[in-house]
């Protein structure tokens, strides 16, 4: 490709701390690196700076915003921005979190979209009801308007097929990657500081994500008596409803000295944090990827998570999973996971062999590639 012009939903990238925005973050960040792509960030507002400003300055990188109030922004999301990206002589337009806007295919503008999960469809009890009917008809018309749908794992794929009326052959697996950040080596002086800030126990498993029902960290907490006394869990992510239920459960069985929910932590706080954990534990019911756990990984923890869904594709072998709900199988996981554990330190080898497949680089090379085929 020579100078191909790029466009990006750039909404999740702008106000997304974690999931989305990470994965379009970090995608951006690795295609930056070609010169023969000029890529531009279409957002409806400036967003977050602290997450903006994790997109590196490049001079093939632009940010593009709406003129308009909040009700215009929207509808520029939705359907307005096509004409802009004619203007800007976009050639291809990259939806990053499932959606594309409307006319996309009648504008003559190429598409892919990166579908991430089909849980509203799978397991619709964890959202409203509105809520799912509303995803299921973007869904839908996205994959009307699709010239090609990437989807970030095996089980994704499957979903898309189930649920959605698309040619096998308009789908490409391509996996996420993480930020390079999560395997950078971290100072003893950064372990004091976050340590000392957080008031961290000695010892503790840890938990990154969403904090919702369909997570499902109430099971890790249910687990802790089983393990030993001085083994706490750190659970890291935005305050929620189920977050006061996950707190009353551990207070009402005397647990709330070995649980901790920490807020608002800062992207450079989370690397320091997951390389002092014992293990790395994500129990969620159903997921499309589970991009925390391959950040695990590459700050060299072992991980547990549930069956059921994608994990075991994003762990890989050397990781354990149980059913959800089973309380005594996830601490009896959680037990060979910590330190002194017979096997631990290969486990944890074997992993970071594993996941080298979700390297920043080869997956921009298979979106690049996707986006030269379609062009």
């Amino acid at each position: 490709m020579t100078n191909n012009i790029i466009g990006f939903d750039a909404k999740r990238i702008v106000r997304n701390g974690t999931g989305l925005g990470s994965y379009g973050r970090t995608l951006v960040n690795d295609l930056a690196q070609r010169p023969d792509l000029v890529l531009r960030l279409y957002a409806p507002d400036q967003g977050r700076d602290d997450l903006r400003s994790q997109i590196l300055e490049r001079p093939n990188v632009s940010f593009c915003y709406p003129h308009g109030g909040r009700l215009s922004n929207s509808w520029w999301r939705i359907k307005g921005v096509v004409a802009d990206l004619q203007r800007d002589g976009v050639q291809l337009y990259h939806g990053l979190s499932g959606e594309l806007p409307i006319g996309i295919h009648k504008s003559g503008i190429r598409s892919v979209v990166t579908i991430h999960d089909l849980i509203f469809l799978r397991h619709p009890e964890f959202y409203n009801w509105v809520d799912t009917k509303i995803y299921a008809w973007k869904f839908r018309q996205t994959l009307k308007e699709a010239d090609h749908v990437i989807a970030i794992s095996e089980c994704t794929k499957r979903d898309i097929l189930y649920y959605g009326d698309i040619d096998e052959g308009k789908i490409s697996i391509v996996y996420q990657s993480f930020a390079p950040r999560f395997s950078a080596e971290v100072t003893d002086e950064q372990r004091s500081q976050v340590r000392t800030a957080y008031q961290l126990p000695e010892r503790y498993i840890l938990n990154v994500g969403s904090i919702e029902a369909r997570k499902n960290i109430l099971q890790a907490v249910q687990a802790l008596p089983l393990l030993p006394d001085d083994v706490a869990l750190v659970i890291v992510g935005r305050h929620t409803s189920y977050t006061d239920r996950v707190l009353q459960y551990a207070h009402k069985h005397h647990l709330e000295q070995r649980v901790s929910v920490l807020h608002g932590v800062p992207d450079e706080h989370l690397p320091v944090l997951y390389a002092m954990a014992e293990a790395f534990v994500y129990p969620s019911v159903y997921e499309g990827f589970g991009i925390p756990i391959i950040e695990a990984i590459s700050c060299g923890l072992p991980i547990v998570a549930c069956t059921g869904s994608c994990l075991e594709e994003a762990g890989g072998p050397d990781s354990y999973y149980v059913q959800p709900g089973n309380v005594e199988a996830m601490a009896d996981a959680i037990r060979h996971t910590l330190i002194g554990a017979e096997g631990r330190e290969l486990r944890i080898e074997n992993s970071k062999k594993y996941i080298r497949r979700f390297g920043g680089c080869s997956v921009a090379s298979q979106v690049a590639d996707i986006y030269q085929r379609l062009l």
